[in-house]
């Protein structure tokens, strides 16, 4: 058992669900992977099963009945990953939008500099985006500057999808208070450990879109993202 674990949450990624997790394998450091799919039609699940005849040790799945959003897949990876003692959880991608690569900076910001909580970010340094469209990238930056307005977080990628947590964060934040179950879910996440006063810091990362898979990006997830933060600062405010 290693101290790390990248928790993957799946939806039709069979194109991209081995690659991923061979790649992760492959760091010099050593990482488990737990994959929480929602029942995927595509055989995901079943595609992970049979790795971990290959990877007993290190590979681990919680297949999901139901396809019941992004929020609520990772908190039930971090209760099971809090449970078996892991030291460091990390949040990824399966599609390589999130480069393995850069698994190891973000355990070193955290294991050896001190931080608490490590985000893979695509705009502390410039904007750093592979493949994605001009409108896409404007309505994410935009995104991320409109949550930094409102809630006053020192982040520049405040929708981040690729972070380290140091277990005591995970302990400290009321796993069963997160509203949130599309990509707000990082927003709050983020929000939680803030108002913690956790040490946030971000590790600059290049984001390439994904080239295979579909995204499960909608208008609906854009919309909780836009008008629940409002939400959540105001509740914030309230429970001080």
């Amino acid at each position: 058992m290693q101290d790390a674990i990248v928790i993957i949450p799946t939806y039709n990624e069979i194109e991209n669900i081995e690659a991923i997790i061979r790649a992760v394998f492959n760091q010099e450091k050593g990482f488990d992977i737990l994959v929480v799919d929602d029942n995927s039609p595509d055989g995901t699940g079943e595609k992970v099963k049979t790795l971990q005849g290959e990877f007993p040790d290190q590979l681990f799945l919680i297949s999901r009945a139901n396809k019941t959003g992004l929020g609520t897949a990772y908190i039930e990876g971090f209760k099971w990953s809090l449970k078996k003692h892991y030291s460091y959880i990390f949040e990824m991608d399966a599609d390589f939008s999130h480069n393995p690569n850069d698994l190891i900076h973000l355990y070193n910001a955290c294991a050896i500099d001190g931080a608490d909580l490590s985000i893979g970010s695509r705009y502390v340094d410039g904007v750093n985006v592979v493949n994605w469209p001009m409108s896409r990238v404007l309505l994410s930056y935009g995104a991320s500057k409109y949550v930094r307005l409102i809630t006053r977080m020192k982040i520049c990628d405040t929708t981040a999808g690729f972070v380290c947590y140091k277990r005591q964060v995970l302990e400290t934040i009321n796993l069963d208070g997160i509203k949130f179950v599309g990509y707000a879910f990082q927003i709050e996440m983020k929000f939680k450990a803030y108002l913690k006063k956790f040490k946030i810091v971000e590790v600059p990362v290049i984001f390439t879109d994904r080239t295979k898979g579909k995204s499960k990006m909608s208008g609906g997830i854009i919309s909780e993202a836009i008008f629940g933060v409002i939400n959540m600062k105001f509740k914030s405010l309230f429970s001080k």
